[in-house]
């Protein structure tokens, strides 16, 4: 059981951690180009030190290989001139000064690949930096689109102006004729009079007419 819970413990917070991370992914990136701007520009100090002393060692590399050929075209002139007590402390010296030479070389040469493989570095950091500012741009700009259309849904899906508007319209469109509906109640009103049966039926020929008609005093006229 404990073991269930832990496990539901640890994607409950896994879950959480996403959403904080997608809430706040724009501001993320920014924080992670800063962290990457700084360690670069770390680097690049590392690299001006290392080009620094890489050049220092050059340096004293081409100093000592300029007092090795001194020292050795002194000591063939010393033995030229049979002064072989001279010739041979120059030899000492010059034997020195190779093998300060080979360790100093080496030493140029393990700093030129260090300088280079630093370079390499550095440029590829600054070229990834560039692609995330431009992805952060890009970033920034969806998220700008998603907020917007985001806002535009929410706002459509709760604004009750749309639904308003349809029961109005439903509402006259279905409202009934008030002109029909006095001609209605007028027929009716007809309908119910004692006097409409007696109407109807001196209309149709049976029995004194209950009016004065145009036509009665037609004949009437026609006959005087």
């Amino acid at each position: 059981m404990f073991s269930t819970l832990k496990t539901l413990i640890q994607g409950t917070n896994a879950r959480a951690e996403e959403r904080l991370r997608d809430v706040h992914a724009i501001e993320l990136i920014d924080q992670k180009i800063r962290e990457a701007e700084a360690g670069l520009k770390n680097a690049k100090f590392s690299l001006a030190s290392l080009i620094q002393k890489q050049r220092s060692e050059a340096a004293q590399l081409t100093r000592i290989e300029g007092q090795i050929t001194d020292l050795t075209d002194r000591a063939t002139a010393a033995l030229a001139d049979a002064r072989d007590d001279l010739a041979a402390q120059a030899a000492e010296a010059i034997a020195s000064l190779e093998n300060e030479a080979t360790l100093r070389r080496q030493t140029v040469e393990r700093l030129d690949a260090r300088v280079l493989q630093l370079q390499n570095a550095v440029e590829r950091a600054s070229r990834r930096i560039l692609d995330l500012k431009q992805g952060a741009i890009a970033a920034r700009a969806v998220r700008r689109e998603q907020v917007a259309q985001k806002g535009l849904s929410r706002h459509i899906a709760h604004d009750s102006a749309f639904d308003d508007a349809e029961a109005l319209i439903e509402q006259v469109l279905g409202a009934e004729d008030p002109f029909e509906q006095a001609q209605i109640l007028h027929e009716i009103d007809s309908g119910l009079k004692p006097d409409s049966a007696l109407s109807k039926l001196a209309d149709a020929g049976y029995g004194a007419a209950q009016k004065v008609t145009g036509s009665a005093v037609l004949a009437r006229l026609k006959t005087a």
